[in-house]
């Protein structure tokens, strides 16, 4: 299908300050949104990671953005308290990003957009996401055969001692099969306990509209994606063969210092009813953080050069493990390095960098009460 673009509107220049209030506006840090499921829709996606520090990726993401946002919430919305939902009452999904690779949660609409790139993994190279080697591919068929019967299965219901050859963490050949199978799209996660996934059988899953999907055509799907970036980011590069997809729908902004940028026509309300940002008090942003995401665009837009320093050499970090960077207004005005104790039920302050008259204090006390922890705390010093 080829979409037929309107006469290409001009771009909309836009003021350094003014930008930045629109795009706290516009990916919903100001204000937040009504509720989770409504906050998915309007983002696309939302980026689920494993690792606790000082909370999970997906909760620090969400508690700035849902009212009354609890620790976990995203997952016992996807899978239900009991991790009992049927297939036509889940309201979303965890799955990969065709683009990327990252673990995400999509709303439904996503599904038959995911197909191109399942078969193009279940046929490429590969030790955790590719094609099935000979071993995994006997075992797969006892697997499925396991589920069909038993119903959801982890790693550890699958009587096979065998570990995975060249796949990182001495993985069990069990869990390495089963996540390619799910990055195939022939399983979907059922429920969780903890960060342990149960898999089932897609049919078992997969709502009634969207079970028989027809794949979409690359075009379709090119523009699918491109949507749903713009969605997650709210001001976005474009690349001309993107840009051709989504023209209807998209508006050129020009920001100083800034590279050439698109919004999506729904957010040019934002824009023009944009006044001085809602919350002025210091907010801490997930390290992956849809504002920050881009990092070219954050240092450009916000004047703030941010990496994720988990997979950086302890040598070479600049920041910490896992910095959480301090946003009050329109400024990003420094950064915490953060670990919840919970031993202690203190919020450890590893170290922290911000503005001068900044106070984080408040901040670092509601992400404490948001882990259940009862206060922050300095680290004990080091023993010689």
């Amino acid at each position: 299908m080829w979409w037929f673009a309107p006469t290409v509107a001009p771009p909309l220049r836009l003021s350094l300050a003014h930008a930045r209030r629109f795009h706290r506006r516009a990916v919903l840090l100001d204000p937040p949104g009504r509720s989770l499921e409504a906050v998915l829709e309007h983002l696309a996606w939302v980026q689920i990671d494993p690792i606790n520090v000082c909370g999970r990726m997906q909760d620090l993401i969400l508690r700035n953005r849902v009212t009354d946002y609890q620790e976990g919430d995203l997952m016992r919305f996807l899978h239900g308290a009991q991790s009992t939902l049927a297939a036509d009452v889940r309201p979303a999904f965890e799955h990969h990003h065709p683009e990327t690779g990252i673990l995400v949660a999509f709303p439904w609409e996503a599904w038959p957009h995911l197909h191109g790139a399942m078969q193009l993994r279940s046929r490429s190279r590969g030790a955790w996401s590719g094609r099935l080697t000979p071993r995994e591919r006997t075992l797969a068929a006892h697997i499925l055969g396991e589920i069909a019967v038993r119903g959801p299965l982890s790693s550890e219901d699958i009587d096979d001692d065998r570990t995975a050859r060249k796949v990182w963490g001495n993985a069990s050949l069990a869990k390495a099969t089963l996540q390619k199978l799910f990055f195939h799209g022939r399983l979907l996660i059922a429920r969780r306990q903890g960060i342990r996934r149960f898999y089932d059988l897609p049919e078992r899953i997969l709502p009634e509209a969207v079970r028989n999907f027809l794949p979409p055509d690359s075009i379709t799907s090119l523009r699918w994606r491109v949507l749903a970036r713009l969605r997650q980011r709210r001001l976005v590069r474009l690349k001309r063969e993107e840009l051709t997809t989504v023209e209807d729908l998209v508006r050129a902004i020009q920001i100083p210092g800034c590279p050439p940028l698109h919004c999506l026509n729904e957010d040019l309300e934002k824009i023009e009813s944009t006044g001085p940002a809602e919350t002025q008090a210091p907010l801490l942003l997930a390290p992956l953080d849809p504002l920050i995401y881009d990092r070219r665009l954050t240092s450009a837009l916000w004047s703030f050069d941010y990496t994720w320093e988990v997979y950086t050499p302890p040598a070479k970090r600049v920041r910490g493990y896992y910095a959480l960077p301090v946003l009050q207004g329109t400024e990003l005005v420094g950064h915490a390095d953060l670990k919840a104790d919970r031993e202690r039920r203190r919020l450890t302050v590893i170290s922290r960098s911000v503005r001068r008259g900044t106070q984080v204090g408040p901040a670092l006390r509601s992400l404490a009460r948001f882990l259940g922890l009862s206060g922050t705390a300095r680290p004990f010093p080091k023993k010689d």
